[in-house]
């Protein structure tokens, strides 16, 4: 059988999806890894992007820190942790090494979205009454909202699709099916691996699409259906 054939073939077979190393339960831990990175991953980004967004501060810094974040690969990253010592082995340093690399789009986005709100609705805010953070929740935040959601979205669909690296230190998730095709040298259940994988980033890409689309008004959604990529420090300008 070619390997299509073979992938498809352990795919049907009931006994691969039951067990603790079966696809259902190794899914589960794929989405229980992704959301502790991405979860760690926002309250960093977000906290320190509406910060700086807000005071107006900071565009170089963003830009330092998300390219710094973008050059450290996250394999080496990964490796490093896993042999610092036993506790970070296997899901911890899988969960840092993942939160790292989704700082990137949700620093940036959140940034340049607070900092992309019209001047002329925040000095009204202000004037009347709106202390600073009630001007950042009630006025920055809701009007930021569409980008801060893509950087969300970009950031959570990366890491479910590098999750699959969390086999190569002990850690859960599909990326033990390659691992097991490729320990005993089957491409089948290579292919069935990374078809899993990729079902998965796509089914995550399309449900946040769809609550990126319900959370934007519709006069802004036509000018906010992409990520942004521009540099942050122009924002600041």
């Amino acid at each position: 059988m070619n390997p299509i054939t073979d992938a498809v073939v352990w795919l049907n077979d009931p006994d691969n999806w039951q067990g603790p190393q079966g696809i259902l339960s190794l899914t589960g831990q794929h989405l229980w890894i992704s959301f502790l990175a991405v979860l760690i991953a926002c309250a960093i980004a977000w906290s320190l992007g509406l910060w700086l967004g807000h005071t107006g501060r900071g565009g170089n810094a963003v830009v330092v820190i998300s390219n710094a974040s973008r050059a450290i690969p996250t394999l080496a990253l990964l490796t490093i942790l896993s042999s610092i010592g036993a506790w970070f082995f296997g899901t911890p340093a899988t969960v840092i090494s993942l939160a790292v690399f989704a700082i990137p789009p949700l620093l940036s986005n959140t940034y340049v979205g607070i900092r992309g709100v019209d001047p002329d609705v925040v000095d009204a805010a202000r004037g009347m009454g709106l202390s600073a953070s009630q001007t950042l929740w009630r006025v920055e935040v809701p009007l930021a909202i569409p980008l801060i959601a893509a950087g969300f979205r970009t950031a959570a669909v990366q890491v479910v699709a590098t999750t699959t690296l969390a086999a190569l230190v002990g850690g859960g998730g599909l990326g033990n099916i390659i691992n097991l095709g490729l320990g005993q040298q089957k491409s089948g259940v290579i292919l069935a691996g990374g078809f899993l994988v990729a079902v998965l980033a796509l089914a995550t890409e399309g449900i946040l699409a769809l609550a990126q689309r319900m959370l934007t008004p519709g006069r802004v959604r036509r000018k906010t259906t992409k990520p942004i990529t521009a540099d942050p420090a122009g924002a600041a300008a």
